[in-house]
């Protein structure tokens, strides 16, 4: 297990830190351009799991055909994933780019944070296509079990990405005082140069050449295969993403305040539920190596494993969170307001890891399994009537404000949680993979 999930876990920290330090730096500039960024990322987060769209089904491939010793079929899927998420990424990088202004007000962004939100996303939106090639390069390395090159490759990015906001957002070494748009430029250029290192070391250690001989003619099936899987599961996240967007707009309703503590609480509270994240993916590659296999029981005990350490480790950081709550907020913020919201937010959010732990594992298990229709199904009509429809009624309506939205959230989790898990253990899954008997190198 060690093997598998401290590479991912430390390469899933670093992912996080590289939007959080633009975070951490913009509060020492105004808690303004923290509200406007914050936002922002909640689109360019939209665009990240539609760009997962093949990469994860390449992913869940992959395993199962390294499983099952399927080497060509292996390299046909990663092959399509690249060209396919390359003219993606190219389309919807113009679509931020161009329409940049028009999203924002969509999303209600108010008058004083627009011209900081719009350089910000302009400018990371219109190089996100790097992040599309990044995703399908990392999931095939990862589903290889060569979790430590995507882990080296963010470190690196990662000091980049600070040093470049050190220098770009206060002036430091020459460089012009350039606050929010110097955020951005260190950010984009951060993530091209993982896309770089991260395309070398993958034809140099995984797949060294995509011969045209393989995609003569093209092979439907695996493209088939890639839409069975991605569609679903890309549409569940696209629908979580699209509900905490709308969910964003009301909080924005409410307060800057209140957009900047969500902020605030959203960029390590990430780090705390990043455990279960870290545990389940470096999972999903050894029960999608056994459903390669046809080795059904063994997956089950060891998806099992990976669930009950999932919920210790992720409920002891919540824990820790829920009693040190005001200090951690004060070394972001000396806004009172900010700080009492926060601190209870924190708090409910012990509750809501319980689900949310259920919802990671079990969602992206079954999805390792060939299970995919499932999970987004139940994603879809939850999230809107719960985590939206609810948590405005509770925040809103009723007046509970950020807190009570939350408490909306949490509620979403749970109630999901336990119909996934109780899927998983149903043990319908077993019938869903996309290796069989006959497929299986003996």
């Amino acid at each position: 297990m060690k093997v598998l999930t401290i590479p991912v876990f430390i390469e899933m920290a670093l992912v996080m830190l590289l939007g959080a330090v633009d975070t951490v730096m913009l509060s020492r500039y105004s808690d303004n351009s923290v509200a406007a960024v914050g936002l922002d990322n909640q689109l360019i987060s939209l665009v990240f799991l539609v760009y997962q769209f093949f990469s994860m089904g390449a992913a869940i491939l992959c395993a199962q055909y390294i499983g099952a010793g399927l080497r060509k079929r292996l390299v046909q899927v990663v092959g399509m994933a690249l060209v396919v998420n390359l003219v993606l990424g190219l389309v919807v990088s113009a679509l931020l780019f161009f329409y940049a202004e028009q999203l924002l007000q969509l999303m209600g962004l108010r008058p004083e944070l627009m011209d900081d939100g719009l350089v910000y996303l302009r400018l990371t939106g219109a190089l996100s296509f790097f992040q599309a090639l990044s995703l399908t390069f990392s999931a095939s390395l990862r589903s290889a079990d060569k979790v430590i090159y995507p882990m080296v490759v963010t470190g690196i990015v990662n000091i980049i990405n600070i040093f470049g906001n050190y220098a770009l957002i206060f002036g430091r070494w020459g460089c012009p005082q350039m606050g929010v748009e110097g955020a951005a430029i260190a950010t984009a250029a951060s993530r091209a140069v993982s896309m770089l290192l991260l395309g070398a070391i993958h034809f140099k250690v995984h797949i060294p050449r995509f011969p045209l001989s393989y995609f003569r003619p093209l092979p439907w099936q695996e493209l088939k295969n890639l839409l069975h899987i991605g569609i679903p599961a890309m549409s569940e996240n696209i629908s979580y993403s699209l509900s905490q967007v709308v969910i964003t707009y009301f909080i924005n309703q409410i307060s800057n305040e209140a957009l900047a503590a969500r902020t605030y609480c959203f960029n390590v509270i990430m780090f705390v539920f990043l455990f279960c994240l870290s545990i389940t993916q470096g999972g999903d590659i050894l029960v999608g190596h056994l459903v390669g296999q046809r080795r059904h029981q063994a997956a089950y005990v060891l998806g099992n494993y990976f669930y009950r350490w999932s919920m210790i480790i992720t409920l002891t950081g919540s824990a820790i969170l829920a009693f040190s709550g005001h200090t951690i907020l004060s070394a972001f913020t000396d806004n009172q307001e900010i700080i009492a919201m926060g601190v209870w937010v924190f708090v409910v959010d012990l509750f809501l890891e319980i689900g949310r732990t259920s919802n990671i594992f079990a969602g992206s298990t079954l999805r390792a399994t060939g299970d995919i229709v499932y999970p987004f199904v139940v994603g879809v009509i939850f999230q809107w009537s719960i985590a939206v429809g609810l948590s405005y009624f509770i925040g809103i309506p009723l007046g509970y404000g950020l807190v009570g939205m939350w408490i909306g959230f949490a509620l979403d989790e749970n109630i999901r949680g336990v119909i996934l898990v109780r899927r998983w253990r149903s043990g319908k899954w077993r019938t869903k993979g996309f290796v069989r008997d006959h497929d299986i190198k003996r």
